[in-house]
C-alpha cells in the first residue's frame, strides 16, 4: 500500500564529466511501497544515477532527498570469497548495529539459500553470491532499497523468488527500485521509466511481458 509521500524525492539531478552530460535533469518520486523500474543501455547514466542515490557521488545540479534508511545492492557486490556467508551476516550486524541475524535468516530461507551458511563464498556460484547481495542489502530492514542488475546469475527458480520477495517488501511499505538493462515481467512493477541518453521517461507497460533496451 502506498502513502502520497515520497520517500525518495529526486529532482532535475544532472551530472557531466569530461566527455560530456550523463544525467540531464532527471525527477523522480519513490513512494512507500512502491515497485519501480528503470531500464537503459550500456552508458545512460543508470550507474552514474545509482552512485549518486547512495550518496557515494555528489550531482553537478539538482535535489536528492531521502527519507528513511537506504539499503543498495550493488552489481559488483563488496564481498570476500575466504569468508563464508555467515561471517558476513556478522560483519554487516556490526555494521548496522543489529541487535540479531532473525531478519538475515529470514531472507536466506526465503531465497532458498539456508544450507550454505556455513559455506565460503569461493565455492559457491554466483548466483548464490548474489542472493547474499541482496540479503546483505536487506537485513537492517530499509526503507529504501535500490538494485542495480538484481537478476545477475539467477536461475529461473530464484528469479521467481525474487520478484517473490519483491512483492512482500511492497506489501511491507519498503520502496524498492530495480535498475537493470532489461526489465522482464514488466507488469509487476507499478511504473517502468526508460533512462536514455541522461534523460528518464516513463514507459508505457500495456501488452509488454518483458522490455529490452
Amino acid at each position: 500500500m502506498t502513502s502520497s509521500q515520497p520517500v525518495l524525492r529526486i529532482r532535475d539531478v544532472c551530472k557531466s564529466y569530461r566527455r560530456g552530460p550523463v544525467l540531464r535533469g532527471v525527477s523522480l518520486d519513490l513512494l512507500p511501497g512502491q515497485l519501480v523500474g528503470i531500464v537503459g543501455e550500456n552508458g545512460a547514466g543508470k550507474s552514474t544515477l545509482l552512485r549518486i542515490l547512495m550518496g557515494d557521488l555528489a550531482p553537478d545540479a539538482g535535489v536528492v532527498e531521502c527519507h528513511g534508511v537506504v539499503g543498495s545492492c550493488p552489481q559488483d557486490a563488496v564481498l570476500n570469497g575466504a569468508y563464508s556467508v555467515e561471517q558476513h551476516l556478522r560483519f554487516f550486524q556490526e555494521a548496522y548495529g543489529l541487535d540479531s541475524l532473525d531478519r538475515a535468516f529470514e531472507l536466506l530461507e526465503q531465497l532458498n539459500c539456508t544450507g550454505c551458511r556455513g559455506e565460503r563464498l569461493e565455492v559457491l556460484s554466483g548466483g548464490t553470491r548474489q542472493k547474499l547481495n541482496l540479503v546483505l542489502a536487506l537485513m537492517h530492514d530499509p526503507r529504501v532499497l535500490l538494485l542495480d542488475e538484481p537478476y545477475q546469475g539467477f536461475d529461473w527458480e530464484t528469479y521467481l523468488r525474487f520478484w517473490d520477495l519483491a512483492g512482500t517488501l511492497r506489501d511491507r511499505g519498503c520502496a524498492v527500485l530495480v535498475v537493470s538493462h532489461l526489465a522482464y515481467d514488466a507488469a509487476r512493477l507499478d511504473t517502468l521509466y526508460r533512462l536514455d541518453a541522461g534523460v528518464l521517461s516513463e514507459m508505457d507497460r500495456a501488452g509488454t511481458g518483458g522490455v529490452s533496451v
